[in-house]
């Protein structure tokens, strides 16, 4: 596994990170902070049916003493187009092959090109040359928006999009340090920097009270990340 842990910046550097309150984003934060960001967290209340975790989000950015922390509000459920955003049911218990292959509906069209432009515009307002973003191409669902070619291609529109970018002033890079760990690896990361999972939630169907659910595909990743790390999973499943 590579040593993530020892990436450093200079201390206070400004950075805009994109907290869902997930595994992965938790990670992310934690790994931000120890390298010496200043974060400036960003999330979405953009409709989604497990908006519980905003919750877990304003609790990982208290926790992690971040900068500042946006909650945006985008209504994505007029556009539909997603289980996590219209009444389309939530596949449950995939097998691995379902898991690996093709794109679930519960990708939701366009989601990180739409938190990536809000965070491109804040990281100029900033004057922050670095945007985070916990996406993975290992084990994950299969969403195109997740892919090294996507955030390389974005990367090149921002810095064609914005005025420090043309002015050649500040160069934007879209930072991905989860991009080749496993889902295992990314807990391990996580553990070895002191992130308390019970903080977080990645179910993509939760119960009215928070409960995963235990069988989306969201938690099957999730559970199999932590079997294979040797660890017990925290969060509580109904």
């Amino acid at each position: 596994m590579t040593d993530q842990a020892a990436f450093t910046v200079a201390p206070g550097t400004p950075a805009v990170l994109l907290l869902s309150g997930g595994l992965d984003s938790a990670t992310l934060l934690a790994w931000a902070t120890r390298a010496g960001y200043a974060v400036h967290a960003l999330s979405f209340r953009y409709g989604q049916r497990h908006a519980v975790e905003l919750d877990k989000a304003r609790a990982l950015a208290a926790h992690w003493k971040v900068a500042q922390h946006v909650v945006c509000d985008i209504d994505l459920r007029p556009f539909g187009g997603s289980a996590l955003t219209s009444d389309l049911a939530v596949p449950k218990d995939r097998d691995e092959g379902a898991l690996a292959s093709g794109i679930p509906v519960t990708y939701v069209p366009a989601r990180n090109t739409i938190f990536l432009s809000f965070a491109m515009a804040w990281a100029e307002v900033l004057g922050a040359q670095d945007v985070l973003i916990g996406v993975n191409a290992l084990d994950y669902s299969g969403y195109p928006d997740c892919r090294p070619a996507f955030v390389e291609a974005f990367e090149r529109m921002a810095n064609l999009a914005t005025r420090t970018g043309v002015e050649g002033t500040t160069r934007l890079t879209i930072r991905t340090p989860l991009m080749q760990l496993t889902k295992r690896e990314i807990i391990q990361l996580g553990t070895s920097l002191g992130v308390d999972y019970a903080m977080t939630t990645s179910c993509y169907d939760p119960s009215s009270d928070g409960a995963a659910c235990g069988h989306c595909d969201a938690c099957q990743l999730r559970r199999r990340g932590f079997a294979q790390a040797g660890l017990q999973d925290p969060v509580r499943y109904a």
